[in-house]
């Protein structure tokens, strides 16, 4: 394999989607840093790196003291940052609007929206000051940045507010060589995600199995949006478990 001098940043990377991105962009070569609440499961990924290959941080990605730290450690380490996949979240998914309790939307939108714009920002800092310049930011905006599930609104909000993000990001960053792009995603079977495979409330409050994809067919799209030129670049991509309940009226 040859070296891929490149260094990228995952957030959410202990677990599920964030995990399967790490991996592969390890697989073809790229620095990785892993970046996660829980040190022991960022740990057990970058186990699989190559010496000195992988960096991991804990971090709380609400947190802009915690993601300061981050940042200083890639910079120290790296000395500079190429990719950024702004995964990290959590899902407040399944209480009924009127029930949702403030702390339950607040940490949502925290982790989620507030998480997403922390390390954008760090990184979009390095990457305007950074030789040669630029870089790319890739969000995960989820199939629920179109469309929500019910019972899901915290995520659906935040999501939604993802795709704003991503717009500003990308329009602020041109004169900086920065390119920012979304995916979002449908259906990837992780261990948060299994339970759809055994059935999940739709929207006429019918309970029903939905088909779910691998992970991995996500990690292999981020790869690809994040080894394009930087000028190129994958403003939306959808991708999603092909019979999924989602195009037309499910």
């Amino acid at each position: 394999m040859t070296p891929n001098p490149k260094v990228a940043l995952v957030t959410g990377a202990g677990t599920g989607i964030g995990k399967a991105v790490a991996l592969a962009f390890l697989r073809v070569g790229y620095s990785v840093v892993l970046a996660g609440r829980r040190q022991e499961p960022l740990d057990a990924v970058a186990a699989q790196a190559d010496a000195g290959q992988a960096l991991a941080v804990a971090t709380d990605v609400g947190n802009a003291e915690s993601v300061a730290v981050l940042f200083s450690k890639i910079k120290a380490t790296f000395g500079r940052i190429d990719v950024i996949f702004n995964n990290a979240g959590v899902s407040g998914i399944g209480t009924s609007f009127e029930d949702i309790a403030f702390d339950t939307w607040q940490n949502v939108v925290n982790t989620n929206l507030t998480g997403s714009f922390l390390c954008a920002q760090e990184a979009f800092k390095m990457m305007k000051n950074q030789s040669p310049q630029g870089g790319r930011i890739i969000n995960n905006g989820s199939i629920s940045a179109h469309a929500p599930r019910p019972n899901s609104a915290p995520y659906t909000s935040t999501k939604h507010a993802i795709t704003g993000l991503t717009k500003s990001i990308s329009l602020d960053g041109r004169k900086y060589n920065i390119a920012c792009g979304q995916i979002d995603i449908g259906n990837a079977l992780t261990e948060l995600s299994a339970k759809m495979a055994k059935g999940i409330l739709q929207a006429n409050g019918e309970i029903a199995i939905e088909p779910m994809m691998d992970a991995n067919e996500v990690a292999d799209a981020v790869v690809h949006m994040a080894a394009l030129p930087l000028s190129t670049n994958v403003q939306f991509m959808t991708i999603m478990a092909t019979k999924m309940p989602f195009v037309g009226r499910g």
